[in-house]
Formats: C-alpha cells, sequence, structure tokens
C-alpha cells in the first residue's frame, strides 16, 4: 500500500514539473457570445519571429477574467488537465511566481 502511494506521488510530482512556463504579452481582450477572447503573442527565438496566440474561457466561470494589456506568465497544463477540452494554461501577472501567487484565470489555449 505504501508503494502505492509513493508511486502515485510520484506521478503526480512528475507531471507538475511538466509545466511549461513562457513569458507573454497580452495585446488585449474582448467578450463575444459569452466567451472572453484573450489576443496575446509571445516571444519566440529570432529564427520563429513571434508566436501569437488566442486564450478562451467562457465568461461565467470563476476562473475567467479579462486580463488588461501587459506582461504575464502562461503556464501550459500537462494534458487532460484543466476544465477546457483542449490545451488549458494557467495566467499570472507578470512579476509574480506561478509557484506562490494566485492565478488570474485558466484560458484554453488557441494557436494561431
Amino acid at each position: 500500500m505504501k508503494k502505492t502511494i509513493f508511486l502515485l506521488v510520484l506521478m503526480v510530482a512528475a507531471q507538475l514539473a511538466a509545466q511549461e512556463k513562457s513569458n507573454i504579452t497580452v495585446k488585449g481582450s474582448e467578450v463575444s457570445g459569452g466567451v472572453v477572447i484573450v489576443t496575446a503573442a509571445q516571444a519566440l527565438t529570432p529564427e520563429q519571429g513571434k508566436g501569437s496566440f488566442a486564450l478562451h474561457c467562457n465568461k461565467g466561470a470563476s476562473s475567467c477574467k479579462a486580463p488588461e494589456p501587459g506582461s504575464y506568465i502562461m503556464v501550459r497544463l500537462p494534458k487532460n488537465w484543466g476544465m477546457y477540452d483542449c490545451a488549458n494554461v494557467d495566467l499570472y501577472p507578470g512579476s509574480g511566481d506561478p509557484a506562490t501567487d494566485q492565478k488570474i484565470g485558466e484560458y484554453c489555449l488557441i494557436e494561431k
């Protein structure tokens, strides 16, 4: 029994370590038909240019906010984690630390 619990804890820790953090710039946000749409960009390597994408969430959800333009930290959640049937991400303040700060919201990542 102890081995099973240890393996379960080890697997959860591995999933949490697999989260990918990146700095993004929110360009703007709007509400359309009950969906909050956040337009954002991520600075990539010079060869790739900039990656632009959208973050979507359901307006009525408690973890859905329309952030102001500015710098944020985006954390990609492991596959099958989160409330949406897509690649889920959490958004944190740009000057914050995802390990200690409260998230701004949880979004569905739509890459362009």
